[in-house]
């Protein structure tokens, strides 16, 4: 995700300013601000997911009766429900805390629901290799980006693959192709959310402006999370 239109606020909110005008304090403490709320919202998502899995009587309400599955349906899309007001709201405080507090607490409970159909050994170890694929691609992106590298040609390219990678998931939901296209897939859509952290880091340490701290967090949150179920993907067509 790039950085969505700046908008001034009436109430609650800072008013936008041009990265250009920003000084480097401004622009490291908004870094850290994103990170900050990036951390958080990972906390959350491993706390409501490890409930999930953790808490029997739960875990049995959504795996094995109907209405558990009907609940896990309408969780999927609260997310997606969410983002919309969240990208007019993103600056208004505190009604873009609440939405993004609503917009985690959905995606962990996704999360939990997926996790619970598999062994705790993939789950960690893709949780392991996703910790160490988020650090280094962050830190190379900076250490880029200092020496003059953008990376914002890759928006096109990236939008086009999850497209394709979007496609490809449909029909494995409807028309499994067998453990190898599911290998292949969970592969492709991993390379494909390394390239977004990269992209959205790019745009992170470049785009954005002081106000935009939630949108932002939003954007590098989706990556980590969605690299993170690729490659629960992959390791569990691995192990299948």
């Amino acid at each position: 995700m790039g950085p969505p239109k700046k908008r001034d606020v009436e109430a609650g909110g800072l008013r936008a300013v041009p990265m250009a005008l920003e000084s480097p304090e401004q622009h490291w403490f908004f870094i850290r601000k994103v990170y900050s709320i990036i951390a958080i919202q990972l906390l959350v998502t491993v706390a409501v997911a490890a409930t999930v899995n953790l808490v029997a009587p739960l875990t049995h309400f959504l795996v094995h009766t109907k209405a558990g599955l009907a609940l896990y349906i309408v969780v999927i899309f609260i997310p997606f429900i969410v983002l919309c007001p969240l990208y007019y709201y993103y600056q208004l405080r505190p009604v873009n805390y609440l939405l993004l507090g609503m917009f985690t607490v959905a995606l962990g409970f996704s999360v939990g629901f997926t996790c619970a159909f598999t062994s705790g050994k993939i789950i960690l170890e893709s949780a392991t290799v996703t910790a160490v694929a988020v650090v280094s691609l962050t830190l190379y992106t900076f250490w880029a980006v200092r020496r003059g590298h953008d990376f914002s040609f890759l928006g096109p390219f990236l939008f086009c693959a999850v497209i394709a990678v979007l496609l490809f998931g449909l029909i494995q939901i409807f028309l499994p192709l067998g453990k190898i296209s599911a290998m292949i897939y969970g592969c492709l859509a991993s390379i494909l959310f390394c390239g977004y952290i990269v992209y959205d880091t790019d745009n992170l340490i470049k785009r954005y402006a002081y106000d935009e701290y939630i949108w932002a967090a939003v954007s590098l949150y989706l990556d980590i999370i969605n690299l993170f179920l690729s490659l629960l993907t992959l390791c569990s067509a691995r192990e299948g």
